[in-house]
């Protein structure tokens, strides 16, 4: 083996190291009034099992009780095992309505450096499925119904 075959083995074998030992990077923040400034600007390198990036958001008044109180977005994220995250989304998404004038949370897990710069996405996706599932339901509940006489 030549010596230029050796550097460069070498070369890729330290590559291959620092890609395993580096690990995942997640935006982190806690309570944010919003996805913006400390919520898109601050990265953490996770610790070592953490292999998701948790999203949590939640729409409702201000921590304390005040007459009136205004309603806002307040977006949390971190790093987070599998686990965590199966049991945040197990908790938190029967409350996840979207309904303005309720109080909401809902959570989200992605894998991958950076996966949780943008919020939730799914509890809208399901919300749009469940929509659609049930209007064929009852178009086909129609239609049985019509036939039928």
């Amino acid at each position: 083996m030549t010596c230029s075959r050796k550097y460069f083995l070498l070369f890729i074998a330290s590559l291959l190291y620092f890609d395993i030992c580096n690990g995942l990077e997640c935006y982190v923040c806690d309570k944010q009034k919003g996805n913006d400034e400390k919520c898109m600007k601050t990265i953490k390198v996770c610790e070592h099992g953490d292999d998701m990036c948790l999203t949590d958001i939640r729409w409702g008044s201000t921590p304390y009780w005040e007459l009136g109180a205004p309603k806002q977005y307040y977006v949390s994220k971190r790093c987070a095992t599998k686990q965590e995250c199966d049991r945040e989304h197990r908790e938190r998404m029967p409350y996840c309505t979207y309904v303005w004038y309720l109080d909401w949370k809902c959570s989200d897990c992605c894998s991958g450096d950076r996966c949780n710069y943008y919020v939730i996405l799914s509890g809208s996706i399901a919300k749009a499925s469940a929509m659609v599932l049930s209007a064929s339901l009852a178009a086909v509940f129609a239609a049985s119904r019509w036939i039928l006489g």
